[in-house]
């Protein structure tokens, strides 16, 4: 019996994001205290993930338009994702790992807006069919983040080995995918896509321009939370910490969930703002919790994770499929995934290792209060910077 293209499509999300969830907010606590790199050594190799997204995703995406299949295109990329996984859990030099990160990273990252796109094409909907379907990475990332958590493998290279045996069965997966060809004219360059009159019309309208600044500044706070808040977990003593930052993914789902409601009955911009000011929130929260010694701050701060997400980045990205012609999708997501999980992410990752550095005490521990002041004032701030500056009234 031939599968439905709505199951089939959420498998593809959930083996996506449970490559992702393996090992990706476990790893700074892996390189801080299992092969001993220090903050900033762990910023930079997390940067070099914004590094590969300000190049491949870009590119990619227009190939994908262009030139290739995008399942095609998605299992080539995954199957040599595992190998380099698989190096990466072997290694234990700086210099080695942030090679092996970056180039894996160049690999996977496109994946992100080449599954999406894929999906798009395949779906009626965006704003209803999707979510149900993208649901299904997130429930991939709790069941990765409850695996990893409950063995008590957070400090071990396992989690890299765990991540490059789904990459292989992912990206086998791919070639059974519907076919998903390209459709632009061969003729056309990455650059006169670019600039075709789309494009420039996009680029022109200032309430995208403020959709993106804002969504930009929010990923100082996101690398705060990729990087480091699993090794804070670990080193404050909360028990199966990467189990329990799946709390974030349940509220994930809830909300992704319920967004077609939210869309009907909700201003696009308070879903957004809403979005963004969590973002800075929950690391007031980490504060408080450190103060009051009550763990249940912190766990409140990982539930707010899933909201914050959904409704900041995942509802920005559906926006940006809204607003762009089919022809152009890939290469509208690549521009995203530049932007955001480019060369904001990079600034970020930056901004996150330095901060850790510089407040790293001379027996290894952190001044955890310092490091969270700073995801917390610019999650604020940008979302009164958005609230202010985008205008519009109409439902998402």
């Amino acid at each position: 019996m031939q599968l439905s293209i709505t199951f089939r499509l959420s498998l593809l999300q959930f083996l996506q994001y449970f490559v992702w969830g393996s090992w990706f907010v476990t790893a700074g606590n892996y390189w801080l205290n299992g092969v001993h790199y220090n903050g900033r050594e762990v910023g930079s190799i997390y940067a070099s993930v914004a590094i590969a997204a300000s190049i491949s995703p870009f590119v990619i995406g227009a190939l994908a338009d262009r030139f290739f299949s995008a399942e095609k295109l998605l299992g080539i990329l995954h199957i040599l994702g595992s190998v380099l996984l698989l190096a990466i859990s072997n290694s234990t030099t700086y210099s080695h790992t942030y090679t092996l990160v970056l180039l894996y990273m160049l690999c996977y990252l496109p994946t992100f807006s080449l599954s999406n796109a894929l999906c798009f094409h395949h779906i009626a909907d965006a704003k209803n069919d999707f979510p149900r379907i993208r649901v299904w990475g997130t429930i991939s990332w709790i069941i990765a983040g409850l695996l990893v958590g409950f063995k008590h493998i957070e400090t071990t290279p396992i989690p890299f080995k765990l991540a490059a045996m789904a990459s292989l069965v992912h990206g086998i997966y791919c070639f059974t995918l519907p076919n998903t060809p390209p459709k632009l004219n061969k003729h056309n360059t990455l650059f006169q896509n670019l600039m075709s009159d789309e494009m420039k019309l996009l680029l022109k309208e200032k309430n995208f321009i403020i959709l993106i600044a804002s969504i930009g500044l929010i990923c100082i706070p996101s690398s705060f939370y990729y990087s480091f808040v699993n090794p804070f977990l670990n080193e404050i003593g909360m028990h199966n910490a990467a189990g329990k930052m799946a709390i974030g993914q349940v509220t994930e789902i809830i909300i992704m969930l319920a967004l077609p409601f939210l869309f009907k009955n909700m201003r696009l911009k308070i879903i957004l703002a809403i979005g963004l000011f969590l973002w800075g929130i929950r690391y007031g929260l980490f504060i408080i919790g450190i103060e009051s010694g009550k763990e249940y701050w912190h766990l409140i701060s990982l539930a707010i994770h899933g909201i914050a997400f959904t409704c900041s980045m995942f509802v920005a990205q559906i926006y940006l499929d809204t607003r762009v012609p089919v022809a152009l999708k890939s290469t509208a997501q690549g521009f995203y995934s530049f932007l955001i999980m480019g060369v904001m992410a990079l600034i970020g990752s930056y901004i996150a290792g330095e901060t850790v550095y510089l407040n790293t005490n001379a027996d290894g521990s952190h001044h955890w209060q310092a490091i969270w002041i700073i995801p917390t004032v610019i999650g604020v701030i940008s979302a009164f910077f958005f609230l202010v500056l985008f205008k519009g009234k109409e439902k998402a």
